[in-house]
C-alpha cells in the first residue's frame, strides 16, 4: 500500500567508481513508501553498489540517501534502525545456533530481551526454523541461511527492507515462505526493495520496478508503466539494449565429431 504517495527512500546523484570503472553514475531514484520495490539488471549493472550505499555499507563517491527522511550517511543511527538488510554474500556468526544468532543481534540493537526472546520464537515459527533453532547456523542449508538471515534482518521491526538477490539459489519452498513473510511486511506497512536479475519473479512480486543498465537509471515507475504493454521480460531486453544475437556461426553445435 501507498501511504500517502510518500517517499521510503530517495537517492540523490548517487556516484560510485572502483579505479576507472564507474559503477553508478549520478543515480536519482523514489521508492514510494508501502511498496514492493524492484532493482533490476544485467549483472555488473551496480545494482549490489547501489544497495550497498542505500544502507549505508559503502560511503558514496557523491551524492546523498534518505530513507525516511532520514540522511543515511549524515545520520547513520537514526537511519540504520529504519531499516533491515538482506546482502546477498551471507556473512553470519555460524558458530552460534539459530536462537543463539537472533538472541544476539536483538541485544546489539538494544531490544529487551523478552522483546528478544518473542520476536526470535515468531520469526523462527513463522520461516519454518523452529526445529532447527537449536542447531548450528554453520549446519544450515543455503534456503535456511537465507530464512535465518532475513529473520535477523526483521528483527527490530526495520520500516525499510533491502534484499540483494534474495531468491538466488535456493529451493522452491524456501523461496514460498520468503515471499509469503516480505508480502505481510508491505502489508502492514513496510516497504521492500529488493535486487534481482530474474525478471519473472519481479514481475510476480513488485508493484514498483528501476531498471538500471551500467551504473544508470533506465527505467522507473509502476510496473506497468515500465512495462508497456509487455511482459517485463521483453521489456528489459528493450531497455537495456540486449538484443539477441540470432546471426551465423556456432553451426558445428549439435554435430557429430566423427
Amino acid at each position: 500500500m501507498d501511504h500517502g504517495g510518500t517517499t521510503a527512500v530517495a537517492l540523490r546523484g548517487l556516484r560510485k567508481s572502483f579505479g576507472a570503472t564507474t559503477a553508478v553514475a549520478a543515480l536519482d531514484l523514489e521508492v514510494p513508501a508501502g511498496s514492493f520495490f524492484g532493482l533490476v539488471g544485467p549483472n555488473g549493472a551496480g545494482k549490489t553498489t547501489t544497495l550497498r550505499m542505500a544502507t549505508g555499507l559503502l560511503r558514496p563517491d557523491a551524492g546523498s540517501v534518505h530513507v525516511e527522511g532520514v540522511d543515511v550517511w549524515a545520520d547513520a543511527v537514526r537511519a540504520r534502525r529504519r531499516i533491515g538488510v538482506l546482502p546477498e554474500e551471507l556473512d553470519l556468526f555460524d558458530r552460534l545456533t539459530g536462537r543463539q544468532l537472533l538472541t544476539y543481534t536483538g541485544l546489539l540493537r538494544g531490544l529487551p530481551a523478552p522483546t528478544v526472546a518473542d520476536r526470535s520464537g515468531q520469526l523462527l515459527s513463522v520461516l519454518g526454523l523452529d526445529t532447527a533453532a537449536g542447531t548450528l547456523v554453520v549446519d544450515y542449508s543455503h534456503g535456511m541461511r537465507k530464512k535465518v538471515a532475513l529473520a535477523a534482518a526483521l528483527l527490530h521491526g526495520p520500516r525499510v527492507l533491502f534484499l540483494d538477490e534474495p531468491f538466488e539459489a535456493i529451493d522452491p519452498m524456501s523461496a514460498r515462505t520468503l515471499r509469503s513473510v516480505l508480502e505481510r511486511h508491505t502489508r502492514h506497512g513496510g516497504t521492500v526493495v529488493f535486487s534481482s536479475h530474474v525478471m519473472e519473479l519481479v514481475e510476480r512480486l513488485c508493484d514498483h520496478v528501476a531498471v538500471v543498465n551500467q551504473g544508470r537509471l533506465v527505467a522507473i515507475g509502476s510496473l506497468d508503466e515500465v512495462r508497456r504493454g509487455q511482459s517485463l521480460d521483453e521489456a528489459f531486453v528493450r531497455l537495456v539494449g540486449g538484443a539477441e544475437h540470432a546471426g551465423g556461426g556456432l553451426e558445428w553445435l549439435g554435430s557429430s565429431s566423427d
